[in-house]
């Protein structure tokens, strides 16, 4: 053990003890906080290393750029150089404040595809099937119009844009006329095709977890929340979890726990605080001076993402958003959405999208889109010349697997993190075929008033090796790790089903690092999911599993890559399509024989 770390817990201040104590207060601690507060009998301390997330900046849709680059708002994270991209380190954002990552994001709400459960649950994690989930996204949403499988109650305000631009429409209309399906709602009953995105958007301003659950939790008095407190470690009685050591302002803490310690710090920090407290590969933990807890070697492995890449087409129309980013266009902007909350600053502008499959054999889709009627990268930073229009394209499942691990022992320290991107041969088959299906629908008659030459990735890339030289160049991450605790029936799974940590007695992770793979999707709306359930759980309860779940699917999709009608459900065929979806994961396919 380090000089640091022994001065560090010396003589700490002791912040009480509590019935549960949550590390973060991103988007599943923020659930955790209030659905285990709702009994007024429980005591909960929730620990930020973040500090408030008052500022108009988080609170106006448009501007998301904002907070995602600023320091104070973000951990200001980059990967290891990435093998699979000829050594570039990729830009990692993670949320750091109240609401974690929910307050820096896209705001886009997309549940993921009903079979992303059904594979959950085929590789282990018992209980996740599609029918006992779909009761937590009801119970969490409050869906402005709602839908036959949404909800209308829940604390998080979920609504469409306004679309008033024709370019959202144009994109719609033109994956249909490449001979895609439409949807009428992506998180309704058909996930797959084209058509309206939903966004977190309530009175004008963004609804992160933070103001649907942690503030209503805070005001019941039951709930303590500590900002800028900075977690070292868990601690344990031989094996059970009894309490937490951070420090506030360089000032050692420490608060005890009677019944749970939860770590909800995200895919990238859970495992970190887990390794930190003796829990994770006996042999890094050795080099780093740290006593083993449990030998559990899973522990930062696993780590998913989704990347994207962004398709430019100029437009030949004065239609675009591009005279909303002159410095008077965003003062426009901005005055008009601080007295009214509304107009261009009162959505994320992600108002149409898309979820199709790469290739034949696909059970469900693998890529999405994003559309936005600008030309510009998701940051902010770079800006066509002139009106232009965008999709945001990316694989969903891919099969490059990373880590965390830790630069040394100090709390203050941010880890090591690689995703091994493009590692996997099977990545650069989807996202060729990314480029190439975009530009395919691009090229349809509803662009055809608007479309004016290719931005980029430029007319000259065409060939595997062009298109693969552009992807190594300019594939980014959507910022959505996973998989780092994940969750199983194995004894190589890191966390239960439930979220306990195996090997040990009162820890629980409940955060994005249990997922087992990755959702067809942004992964907010799972990650507040899977919190509502867990919560549950922990108190050893759960919904009823829902009647009516369907599981649709293309009828031939083993042999065609798209069509207009996702009308298969085989929800009847559940063992036969858990066998597909595993042999999908893998790499490999099933000819459509149910049985």
């Amino acid at each position: 053990m380090s000089t640091l770390k022994q001065t560090s817990l010396s003589s700490p201040q002791d912040e009480g003890r509590y019935d549960y104590i949550i590390v973060g207060a991103g988007a599943a601690g923020c659930v955790m906080a209030n659905r285990l507060g709702e009994d007024p009998d429980l005591r909960i301390l929730v620990i930020e290393a973040g500090g408030s997330d008052a500022s108009l900046f988080v609170s106006m849709p448009a501007a998301l750029s904002i907070p995602m680059n600023t320091k104070r708002f973000n951990w200001g994270m980059k990967t290891e150089p990435e093998p699979g991209l000829d050594g570039r380190q990729v830009n990692l954002p993670r949320g750091k404040g109240l609401g974690g990552s929910s307050s820096i994001n896209g705001m886009c709400w997309v549940r993921g595809n009903p079979m992303d459960y059904e594979l959950w649950e085929a590789l282990g994690a018992d209980g996740w099937r599609w029918s006992n989930v779909l009761p937590y996204f009801q119970r969490l949403e409050n869906v402005e119009g709602g839908g036959s499988l949404r909800g209308v109650n829940g604390p998080m305000h979920i609504k469409r844009g306004p679309e008033t631009n024709p370019l959202y429409r144009a994109f719609v209309k033109a994956g249909n006329e490449a001979g895609y399906a439409l949807s009428d709602n992506m998180n309704n009953r058909q996930h797959e095709g084209f058509g309206p995105m939903e966004m977190n958007v309530c009175d004008g301003r963004r609804m992160s977890a933070a103001r649907a659950y942690l503030r209503p939790a805070i005001a019941r008095g039951n709930v303590r929340v500590i900002k800028g407190g900075l977690v070292d470690r868990v601690m344990f009685d031989g094996r059970r979890a009894t309490g937490v050591l951070f420090s506030v302002a360089g000032k050692p803490a420490r608060a005890m726990a009677t019944r749970e310690v939860i770590l909800s710090a995200g895919a990238i920090m859970s495992p970190v605080i887990l390794k930190r407290s003796g829990v994770g590969p006996a042999r890094e933990l050795a080099q780093q001076g740290i006593a083993v807890i449990h030998d559990s070697p899973e522990v930062g492995e696993n780590l998913m993402d989704h990347m994207e890449l962004y398709l430019q087409m100029e437009c030949t129309q004065p239609v675009s958003l591009f005279p909303t980013q002159s410095l008077l266009g965003k003062a426009r902007i901005g005055i008009e959405w601080l007295a009214t909350r509304r107009g261009p600053g009162a959505t994320n502008h992600f108002e149409s999208g898309g979820h199709i499959r790469s290739r034949a054999g696909i059970v469900y889709p693998d890529i999405q889109f994003h559309f936005l009627p600008l030309a510009i990268s998701y940051d902010g930073q770079t800006l066509a010349a002139g009106h232009g229009f965008q999709v945001h394209v990316g694989t969903k499942r891919s099969k490059s697997r990373g880590w965390v691990r830790l630069r040394d022992a100090r709390p203050e320290s941010l880890p090591r993190v690689r995703f091994n991107y493009m590692t996997h041969s099977d990545d650069w088959t989807e996202f060729r075929a990314c480029v190439r299906l975009t530009r395919e629908i691009f090229a349809q008659p509803a662009f055809a008033p608007y479309r004016g030459r290719e931005l980029a990735p430029g007319a000259a890339v065409q060939d595997d090796a062009a298109i693969d030289a552009f992807l190594k160049q300019k594939l980014e991450s959507a910022y959505h790790p996973c998989g780092t605790c994940r969750m199983g029936s194995d004894e190589a799974a890191v966390t239960f089903p439930d979220g306990r940590v195996r090997g040990v007695e009162a820890l629980r992770v409940v955060d994005a690092s249990l997922m087992p793979a990755a959702t067809a999707g942004d992964l907010q709306a799972p990650t507040l999911m899977l919190a509502e359930r867990l919560s549950d759980l922990i108190r050893g309860r759960h919904l009823p599993e829902a009647q009516g779940a369907a599981l649709l699917a293309d009828p031939q999709w083993a042999t065609r890559q798209r069509g207009p009608n996702i009308t298969r459900d085989y929800s009847s065929e559940r063992n036969w399509l858990a066998a597909a979806l595993l042999e999908n994961a893998k790499g490999q396919q099933l000819p459509m024989v149910a049985g």
